[in-house]
């Protein structure tokens, strides 16, 4: 039984935990609880560019000092950074707001491997997930950009997740910056010849939801070109 499981029987005053794994009812007790802290924090933080990418990547690797280069430059033109709280990119992406001196948030999701707390995050914009899709919605609602560095499925599910709520209209449209020519360009080939052009499962206009950039300044240039005429206010 893990931590949570035992927090939610003392809540409940109920010693059985199968009674309550049962009914998926109570569960829903629980992720309330996540989107009221998260929607309390957040809301206090304002506009904000997340930056995503593997939790594996090294401090000597060049993409980890791509990515505190870019959240030290986006946290001197006035953004918070937000990442998942953890190791790696998530790390470089604290690391460079909290050292510009900018806002430095983390959301934290609790794994069994890989995952903890890097020690760039705000002590007071740090927040702890079960649930991966409470902590996404936060990713999507608060965030007024996605930088995107080489990472694994998770890199992809909440990259895709943005894109998918971008082109349907279920959120205003917002920058997406894959950074990383020699990583990301496979994949926007295949998207461009297979999806769209041999299958056309994606409209033309589908591949203006991303940018393809190589550089910290590219990056970086791509929110501000898109907030340039723009007063920057929250995605709610």
């Amino acid at each position: 039984m893990t931590n949570n499981e035992q927090k939610i029987i003392k809540k409940f005053k109920t010693k059985d935990w199968n009674e309550i794994k049962t009914n998926d009812s109570w569960i829903i007790f629980k992720v309330m609880a996540e989107f009221v802290e998260g929607f309390d924090k957040m809301a206090k933080i304002g506009p904000c560019v997340s930056i995503f990418g593997s939790a594996r990547t090294k401090p000597d690797n060049k993409f980890y000092g791509m990515a505190e280069g870019i959240a030290a430059k986006l946290a001197e033109k006035g953004y918070g950074v937000i990442t998942g709280g953890g190791p790696g990119i998530m790390e470089a992406g604290n690391k460079g707001a909290h050292e510009a001196g900018g806002r430095s948030a983390g959301l934290n999701i609790e794994l069994p491997f890989e995952q903890h707390y890097n020690p760039y995050i705000d002590k007071d914009k740090t927040i702890d997930f079960d649930y991966f899709f409470v902590r996404k919605v936060m990713f999507m609602k608060y965030s007024q950009g996605f930088i995107a560095l080489p990472g694994g499925f998770g890199t992809f599910d909440e990259l895709f997740e943005a894109i998918t709520l971008i082109q349907t209209g279920k959120i205003g449209k917002f920058p997406i910056v894959l950074v990383g020519k020699d990583y990301w360009g496979g994949l926007v080939d295949w998207i461009t010849e297979t999806v769209l052009e041999k299958e056309g499962n994606i409209s033309a206009k589908d591949l203006d939801l991303f940018t393809l950039v190589d550089t910290i300044d590219g990056a970086v240039k791509c929110i501000d070109d898109f907030y340039s005429n723009y007063l920057l206010k929250p995605n709610f």
